[in-house]
């Protein structure tokens, strides 16, 4: 192919995708400054990014009257512990499944993956059962054992393929040391899958900071352990919608996920393509 060519099309795909991704961020930057608006302009711009006078009076709205100081320590507390329990649970079953060749294996992995395509709306009622037996409905605790439950098998496989590509020679060497198998995965495996748990840690984090239904339906007695998901219900009156300060709110919300995955990218990226290319 000519080299004018094959500028001219370089240059054709990058004018394209700079207008695919102008179209793809066009909604978060028009939440960010309807989040500046009054009521009546969110109502009346249309596609109008800039407000007239920026109001910064709707962050404070949402962070006090909106009670989303309080969603956001809730939704840090039930995401964090979320993300450890998440992690150690599929690291284990990860570990067992690509180190350790016992009957059936390959039944069970085909039976947690089957369960991808089960609805969270069917295990709900179950998960609602156990933690009404346990006492936890409207707790914290209640919120994090539900978010937490399930197979989790997207990570469950990650972790597998991880460890089942490492070499054999370095529990060998541990065993020699006088490790065994738990402190083998701890001191030894564990912290060379840093990039797989930053994967899981990312994912997690997003899914669970973002989940509406489960908080939902475990804080619905109880207002004061609801998430910044839920939270968003305090902005919606009986006649009424406090549209600009829900954009302030949700604003908020996203600003933790945002920095958790600029902080995380490269281990997400070194993560996803490590368990490809195994």
């Amino acid at each position: 192919m000519p080299t004018k060519r094959r500028r001219w099309l370089g240059g054709a795909m990058h004018t394209l995708l700079i207008g695919l991704a102008i179209i793809w961020i066009y909604p978060f930057v028009w939440m960010i400054f309807s989040s500046l608006k009054t009521n009546t302009e969110y109502m009346n711009a249309g596609f109008k990014l800039l407000p007239e006078v920026p109001r910064w009076e709707n962050y404070g709205r949402a962070w006090n009257v909106g009670q989303f100081s309080v969603y956001f320590s809730n939704s840090i507390i039930i995401t964090c512990t979320t993300v450890v329990i998440v992690i150690a649970m599929c690291a284990l079953t990860g570990y067992a499944l690509g180190r350790v060749r016992f009957p059936g294996r390959n039944w069970f992995v085909a039976a947690i993956t089957a369960t991808m395509f089960i609805p969270k709306g069917y295990t709900i009622i179950p998960i609602y059962q156990i933690i009404k037996s346990l006492g936890l409905l409207n707790t914290l605790p209640g919120i994090i054992l539900a978010e937490s439950s399930g197979a989790h098998v997207l990570f469950i496989l990650l972790f597998m393929t991880y460890f089942f590509n490492l070499p054999k020679e370095l529990e060998e060497a541990s065993e020699i040391d006088g490790c065994g198998f738990f402190r083998t995965f701890v001191q030894v495996m564990l912290p060379l899958a840093k990039p797989i748990v930053a994967t899981t840690a990312i994912m997690q984090f997003i899914w669970t900071w973002n989940s509406f239904f489960v908080p939902l339906i475990f804080s619905i007695n109880k207002p004061e352990i609801r998430t910044l998901a839920v939270g968003m219900y305090a902005f919606v009156g009986e006649h009424t919608v406090d549209w600009s300060g829900m954009a302030a709110g949700a604003a908020i919300s996203l600003l933790p996920v945002i920095v958790v995955f600029i902080v995380f990218q490269r281990f997400f990226i070194e993560g996803i393509s490590g368990s490809v290319k195994g």
